[in-house]
């Protein structure tokens, strides 16, 4: 079988929110699986000095409307919440905990923590707040609370931050195939055209 598609992402990263909705399609489509692998981008911002894109001058105005365009055209509820950016620290570790009894649960709290910040307007940094979303997918609410604060999430989503950075990654979504990087929903399609071809 061929090796799965890695899909780096931040739960504060619009684009990555479209991305969650887009890549099953597209790895279906090719018989390949998807590792979802949150990680902090605010880690690498701290790297590489750079800023979100609504923060640059010009490119900020332009991608706020670019995002309610993207949303538009794949049918993703969308408006940009305040504040923004922010840390997301709690849902990451909440994501990882999750992962480890039972992925699929894990992929359906990532588009609900993702929607309830970029659909709802509702602020997931707190620990509090991303365990009741959990919690609402049946997911014990206390023990995610308790996961926060668990060295050894800590430590998963540091590592999963610092994998991330040595493998390349700088943006969300940032894809992984067969050793071949692509950075954003705009390289989906060309990701998608890869899978198609080999390469080239």
């Amino acid at each position: 079988m061929a090796d799965p598609i890695d899909m780096y992402f931040d739960f504060a990263s619009p684009y990555g929110y479209l991305a969650l909705f887009r890549i099953d399609a597209i790895a279906g489509k090719h018989e390949r699986s998807v590792n979802w692998r949150p990680y902090l981008l605010g880690a690498v911002f701290q790297h590489n000095g750079q800023r979100s894109l609504v923060e640059q001058p010009l490119k900020g105005e332009y991608s706020l409307h670019d995002l309610e365009r993207s949303a538009r055209l794949h049918g993703v509820a969308f408006k940009m919440p305040e504040p923004f950016p922010i840390p997301t620290v709690a849902a990451g570790r909440v994501f990882y905990f999750l992962h480890d009894q039972d992925e699929q649960l894990a992929r359906d709290f990532a588009k609900a923590a993702m929607t309830a910040f970029f659909a709802d307007g509702i602020d997931i940094r707190p620990r509090e707040t991303v365990a009741e979303i959990a919690g609402g997918l049946g997911a014990d609410v206390q023990a995610c609370i308790d996961a926060t604060n668990d060295q050894s999430y800590k430590d998963r989503l540091r590592d999963e931050t610092q994998t991330a950075m040595d493998r390349g990654a700088f943006g969300s979504p940032y894809f992984i195939v067969d050793g071949e990087p692509f950075w954003g929903c705009d390289r989906m399609e060309m990701m998608d055209q890869w899978l198609e071809r080999g390469g080239w």
